[in-house]
């Protein structure tokens, strides 16, 4: 039986090595505030969406208070970068 393309991508994500992970997320999230106009806010959206899609794939395991921070900080990350957008 293969598996599906969720349970490649959630054997992907357990293998990364968290430390190279957040380096790499925050190298993307400053390079976002830092460069100018459309192109930083592109880094921030897209940084946005990777962020909403691993949130979609841990939803089940995770708890109500541990969703409710997630859902304010990806508020927080889409209103800067329509904010560097403008």
């Amino acid at each position: 039986m293969t598996p599906s393309p969720s349970e490649n991508l959630q054997r992907r994500l357990a293998g990364l090595n968290p430390t190279i992970a957040f380096v790499v997320a925050l190298a993307i999230f400053l390079a976002g505030l830092f460069l100018p106009g459309i192109v930083g806010a592109a880094l921030l959206v897209g940084l946005g969406v990777a962020l909403v899609a691993l949130t979609f794939t841990t939803w089940p395991v995770q708890s109500p208070a541990l969703r409710t921070v997630r859902v304010i900080l990806l508020g927080l990350l889409f209103a800067a970068a329509v904010a560097k957008a403008l």
